[in-house]
């Protein structure tokens, strides 16, 4: 007899309509006193494609199971991420250790100009104009916490004005 989880929270994989990008696979080596023990670690990005983003890490024997750890971890981690249309709503830089990413909003029709780790968490984020530069390292460990970080900082006015308990004529002037 099959056992269905009806537990509140819990959701089926077949209704998970997130976007997963696989960011980077790694493989690392521990040396032993028998050889070479190898395992594999991997970064993903999650994301609903509508302004929620998160980012997960996972290290397993084989390739399939690191990466089952790393989106686990990573939908874990989604939090909402501020947007105005489909771009972000002011320029805004993320730093995460040597890693800086500045990113500046775009009109319509401008698209995503990032690179590799950038561009897998705006498209997972569901942000389609965008323009991006990453300074300092090409880590992808560091690109996309920098990122993620900077996008978590943005606010609209609307968050700002609710913030400080004023109107938007109060703030906008």
């Amino acid at each position: 007899m099959a056992y269905r989880d009806n537990r509140p929270g819990r959701r089926d994989e077949e209704k998970d309509e997130l976007i997963k990008k696989l960011v980077k696979i790694n493989r690392v080596t521990k040396v032993v006193k028998g050889g070479r023990h190898m395992r594999f670690s991997a970064l993903v990005v999650v994301g609903d494609g509508n302004g929620r983003v998160g980012m997960g890490t996972g290290k397993a024997n084989e390739v399939p199971m690191a990466i089952e750890k790393a989106t686990a971890r990573a939908k874990k981690n989604m939090k909402p991420v501020s947007m105005v249309g489909d771009t972000i709503p002011h320029e805004v830089i993320g730093k995460f250790g040597r890693g800086c990413v500045i990113m500046m909003p775009a009109p319509e029709g401008t698209g995503v100009i990032a690179g590799g780790p950038v561009r897998a968490v705006m498209e997972a984020a569901g942000i389609k104009n965008i323009r991006t530069k990453s300074h300092g390292t090409s880590n992808p460990f560091n690109c996309v916490r920098a990122t993620l970080e900077g996008l978590y900082s943005c606010k609209s006015a609307e968050e700002y004005a609710r913030l400080r308990g004023k109107s938007m004529d109060e703030i906008t002037g």
